[in-house]
């Protein structure tokens, strides 16, 4: 009980030199909105990075432009190729690390520093390290601006890790190597634990490792997507995307992560569940279900796609729906939105498959989207949009017609 009130002491202090304008912004209620709604709600209980959460704004670390969706549970370009990483995702990885006031953190991936500001009242010292030096610059100025004296950074390829400082009682990983660099397991103390997505370029795990004396200890904790490690851990990566084939992968959603109930290849599922009813792939479907207007219920899955090659996309599917009705707008019903990118991450449009609403049985779906030159990567959503009622989906494919 003593540590307990010692931590939330610490978090206390730090309120009054970070958050004293927090508490006072126009953000404060959208903050406690997300947290709430959109953290809590989907499973996160550390009390201590809940209340991080709470005071740490998110607003200071993305573009101005962005600040509207600055308490959205979405991704948000920062520029320079990367992202700052949804709020529920933070938190996730978060509370994983299991951060303790004497901890030493190794953050590999700055980017925007929303990380190292989450992490900073709730371990002794973060020492975070970012690839791209204007990221790393910016970074800087922000954290100092809002007093984490305790966070260290500096521009580098964290792929090395930092040596000077280690070893780390916790090691946390920003951006997706194909496999966990050793310069980082090295680095790690006896007890100490490692956050890292891992895997090929647009089909990534979620991992815990635990170094237990010369033991590690894996643990997978769900399917994701980040943005990829550069530096060496990128030219070193032995699977490259074939853009000229973009596909599906596991779109009967049969395949499981070992030991759990989400479906691999798919990420950031909200209010989705894969029930042993299929629809015309094997036996399995994906059911969304919401009963809270503008809530999200929804799945996604990125993949490669070169627009220079591949002139539209053929997206198909089994869809049925239950009491759907549209959300806060008549825009919000269940769809597929197809999200394009360009290669530095800065341009994008998306294209919609649906809407549908009311109930209807087992329907196909076949449409064709055009895909934009510029584009080099998307990503596919799956979802409710907003809407409430139950939405399920089974057999969804995507085929690439050239140009």
């Amino acid at each position: 009980m003593r540590r307990f009130a010692a931590a939330c002491a610490t978090i206390g202090a730090l309120a009054c030199g970070v958050a004293v304008a927090a508490a006072a912004d126009s953000f404060a209620a959208a903050r406690e909105r997300m947290v709430r709604d959109d953290i809590a709600a989907a499973g996160v209980t550390d009390p201590r990075v809940l209340e991080s959460m709470r005071i740490t704004p998110r607003h200071e670390f993305v573009p101005v432009a962005q600040r509207a969706k600055a308490y959205l549970d979405m991704a948000l370009p920062i520029g320079e190729a990367q992202t700052i990483s949804g709020p529920l995702v933070v938190a996730v990885m978060t509370e994983q690390l299991r951060p303790q006031p004497g901890d030493r953190v190794l953050e590999i991936g700055t980017g925007s520093g929303y990380q190292a500001a989450v992490l900073a009242p709730l371990v002794k010292t973060v020492y975070s390290i970012e690839i791209e030096k204007p990221l790393a610059d910016k970074a800087a100025r922000t954290l100092d601006r809002l007093g984490h004296d305790n966070v260290v950074t500096k521009a580098g390829d964290g792929f090395q890790g930092w040596p000077e400082h280690a070893p780390f009682d916790g090691i946390i990983v920003t951006c997706s190597p194909e496999d966990v660099p050793q310069p980082l397991l090295d680095q790690l103390a006896d007890g100490g634990r490692m956050v890292i997505p891992v895997g090929e370029r647009f089909e990534q795990r979620l991992v815990r490792i635990t170094r237990r004396g010369a033991e590690l200890v894996r643990e997978t904790i769900e399917p994701t997507l980040f943005v990829p490690m550069t530096g060496v851990a990128e030219e070193s990566r032995r699977l490259q995307p074939d853009g000229g084939r973009p596909s599906v992968r596991n779109g009967g959603f049969e395949d499981l992560i070992e030991g759990g109930t989400l479906p691999t290849a798919w990420y950031y599922g909200r209010q989705c569940e894969v029930v042993g009813e299929g629809a015309g792939q094997g036996s399995r479907t994906l059911r969304f279900h919401n009963s809270e207007p503008g809530r999200p219920a929804q799945i996604f899955q990125g993949f490669a796609v070169d627009g220079t090659k591949v002139e539209r996309l053929r997206v198909r599917a089994k869809v049925c729906g239950s009491g759907v009705i549209a959300g806060r707008t008549p825009d919000e019903r269940p769809c597929f939105a197809v999200r394009f990118l360009d290669a530095d991450r800065r341009r994008s449009s998306t294209a919609i498959v649906g809407p549908w609403s009311g109930d209807f049985d087992w329907s196909d779906v076949d449409d064709r989207i055009d895909v934009p030159p510029w584009a080099r990567e998307g990503s596919l959503m799956i979802g409710m949009a907003g809407a409430t009622g139950t939405f399920e989906v089974d057999a969804v494919g995507l085929e690439g017609e050239l140009r």
